[in-house]
């Protein structure tokens, strides 16, 4: 058995990928709707008697340096609040991690330290205060002292006929909390450390019981679904964007159809898996890592002076060009047959792809141009008019259900109608966000039925 304790150093302030990360781990706000609020927060909101104050520093950054006054006044309200105890010797300064980072800006940090979130709760919305709080903790967390971590671990020899085993088991307990008093950063699995803390006090030599043998097998999985947090994160690591470009190529991607959101994670539609193959068969030396963060690379030489634009721009486009072409004749183009015919020209009806997913048009098009929604059926009733109740697409692409007698009957839900009724009041259920049937005449909330 050995016994040993570390310290957990803080995380750095925060900086535009960091915050659109860890506001999507801890708030699940988007990327895009993450840099809105903190724009809110930068340009100013009216605080009584104060008039309208900047709450925050600018937040399209990818520096972690911090100005020295603001440091000092961090470490100040840090020894008020908590005690010397939880003040580090010194000033932590952070070194920058991106590539290519631009130090004239700082990180994002509130304007000031001594402005605590309560103070000004009253004068912001739900969001602009989680998001201003996360701001405000992380900042002041990056000043305190590292948290202490006593870490026990055992090694238990367990004998069977005359084979011997050896396994092992581990926990951590915080032996003073430092930073961790105030913030905690968000993790990106869905681990549960709890188990870590779970072992009883042991001493060297002692005699244990089998109380139970629990085998498990673990099979090699695959690598998990991005989230919105660790595309941000794959962004930056491959050099890929800026801090102002982040939010917009997930929202891009998003309102294109390319994916779409499923408990959390980004899912590659249909149509994003054809267009990410032909792609990718066409213009391989273009869509790949590589030649996106070289181009990054070429773009800040061009800022700096010390690469010409016109030079850089012959480079790519002669060669661009071919590629282009050869690819309008052999891509072809993307439609499934159906055997339904045209009722306006008797040519075969085809299913094609646009903005907001897929739908019926005449093979003949242009000269025909006939087209229609697909309908899909979804085998639930209508609970005001008893009609159909199909999948449909709002205009910006997003996933919901109405009645098929749309306008006569307005009726529509985001959430899934399930076939079962109600148990209370016989009235339509709807599969919620939490994975629970949710009924949409009363407060009905339980289980789903998965036998139907």
């Amino acid at each position: 058995m050995t016994q040993k304790r570390g310290g957990r150093q803080p995380a750095p302030p925060f900086i535009t990928s960091t915050l659109q990360q860890e506001a999507w781990r801890k708030l699940r706000f988007s990327a895009k709707r993450t840099m809105i609020i903190a724009q809110q927060l930068y340009e100013g909101l009216t605080l009584g008697k104060e008039g309208s104050v900047g709450l925050i520093t600018y937040m399209r950054t990818d520096s972690t340096r911090v100005a020295s006054s603001a440091i000092s006044e961090a470490r100040s309200f840090i020894e008020e609040k908590y005690g010397v105890d939880f003040l580090p010797p010194s000033p932590r300064h952070f070194a920058k991690k991106v590539k290519g980072a631009q130090e004239a800006h700082e990180a994002i940090r509130p304007t000031s330290t001594r402005r605590e979130p309560v103070q000004v709760e009253a004068y912001l919305t739900k969001e602009q205060m989680k998001l201003y709080a996360l701001i405000w903790q992380r900042m002041v967390s990056s000043q305190m002292a590292a948290a202490q971590i006593d870490t026990t671990t055992v090694d238990i020899e367990a004998q069977s006929g005359k084979k011997s085993y050896l396994f092992r088991a581990k926990r951590s307990v915080i032996a003073f909390p430092g930073f961790l008093t105030l913030y905690q950063e968000g993790k990106d699995s869905d681990e549960d450390e709890n188990g870590k803390d779970t072992l009883p006090e042991l001493t060297k030599g002692e005699q244990l019981r089998l109380l139970k043998l629990l085998p498990e097998q673990h099979f090699t999985q695959p690598p998990p679904r991005f989230t919105e947090a660790t595309l941000v994160k794959a962004l930056e690591e491959q050099g890929i964007g800026r801090p102002s470009t982040y939010a917009p190529i997930l929202s891009l991607i998003q309102e294109r159809g390319y994916v779409e959101r499923g408990n959390g994670k980004l899912l590659p539609t249909e149509i994003g898996v054809i267009v990410s193959g032909l792609l990718s068969e066409h213009f391989a030396d273009i869509v790949n890592v590589g030649f996106t963060a070289q181009m990054e690379e070429k773009l800040d030489q061009i800022a700096s002076g010390h690469l010409g634009w016109v030079p850089m721009l012959r480079e790519f486009y002669f060669p661009f060009e071919e590629l282009v072409i050869k690819a309008t004749a052999a891509i072809p183009k993307v439609s499934q047959s159906t055997d339904e015919i045209c009722e306006l020209c008797g040519r075969p009806m085809v299913i094609k792809w646009g903005r907001r997913g897929k739908f019926i048009s005449c093979s003949g098009f242009p000269q025909c141009k006939n087209a229609k929604p697909i309908v899909v059926t979804i085998g639930v009733n209508c609970p005001k008019c008893g009609a159909d109740m199909l999948e449909r697409r709002s205009k910006k692409g997003k996933l919901f259900y109405g009645c098929s007698q749309f306008p006569k009957c307005k009726f529509a839900t985001w959430d899934k109608p399930l076939a079962q009724p109600c148990p209370q009041c016989q009235g339509l259920l709807t599969l919620s966000k939490k994975g629970t049937a949710r009924c949409t005449q009363c407060d009905y909330e339980g289980e789903v039925d998965t036998e139907e």
